[in-house]
């Protein structure tokens, strides 16, 4: 209960950075920077990362779907299985793909539900896809959103694992472009383009963030929130998740 309380302290006080006005010499970044601190003597670390920076389920290629479940270690035949199932669910038809499942393959599965036809309201979502077995989505979960509503990621903020499911983006070309980004983030200069990501940049009004906290006798405990960011809020920020991550996404 104690680490529950301090990460979500984390979490407004990531939410306190991002709104000063005071002219901080150190201002927090939504680009993903670890941030450590200290609440009440116990250690908090926190990250921002601005949601242009995930792969949006909804709006997405079929490319960049398709690499992110492949890079996520899916063998290409379930792959494509999964994929289609995934368009299937977020298409407003009854039309299967290929190797798509529509409301027939959810019954004969033994399921009580159907696809929705409609996109996906959150992540968590994607559990119900036909095929979505739970490892498959641990290792997704960190990488997708619905909110950026974009069909490419902002590859100047993007985690590696988001980059390695570009096409075209070979694991050397994504760790030679990374080394490259972080080099000028710490000198200070203009980030780096990554040409395979087509372009997209700039940031959204919804962020995520991620705040850890861990105790003395090696209690953890992670929140996740995400929250829209408004250029000059006039209400409390408004948060559109607030969740604690599965084990296996803790650090």
């Amino acid at each position: 209960a104690r680490a529950e309380a301090v990460a979500d302290a984390g979490v407004q006080r990531a939410i306190f950075e991002v709104y000063r006005n005071d002219g901080s010499p150190d201002p927090w970044k939504r680009d993903g920077t670890r941030y450590e601190m200290l609440f009440d003597g116990t250690r908090v670390s926190v990250e921002i990362r601005d949601e242009s920076a995930k792969i949006d389920i909804n709006t997405a290629s079929e490319q960049l779907l398709r690499g992110l479940i492949v890079s996520s270690g899916v063998p290409d035949d379930e792959a494509s299985r999964l994929l289609d199932a995934i368009l299937d669910w977020r298409d407003p038809d009854d039309l299967k793909r290929p190797n798509g499942a529509e409301e027939p393959d959810y019954k004969a599965a033994g399921l009580s539900y159907k696809p929705a036809n409609g996109p996906f309201q959150a992540i968590e979502e994607l559990q119900l896809v036909l095929g979505m077995r739970p490892e498959i989505y641990r290792r997704l979960a960190p990488s997708i959103t619905v909110f950026s509503r974009s069909p490419g990621v902002n590859a100047q903020l993007a985690t590696r694992e988001v980059l390695l499911a570009i096409p075209g983006a070979t694991t050397e070309v994504v760790d030679a472009y990374v080394a490259r980004r972080e080099a000028a983030r710490a000198a200070g200069q203009p980030l780096p383009v990554f040409p395979q990501a087509a372009g997209v940049s700039g940031f959204t009004m919804v962020a995520s963030i991620r705040s850890e906290a861990r105790l003395d006798d090696g209690t953890v405990f992670a929140r996740e929130a995400v929250a829209v960011l408004r250029p000059a809020p006039r209400r409390p920020v408004t948060f559109l998740a607030w969740r604690a991550p599965p084990a296996a996404l803790a650090s």
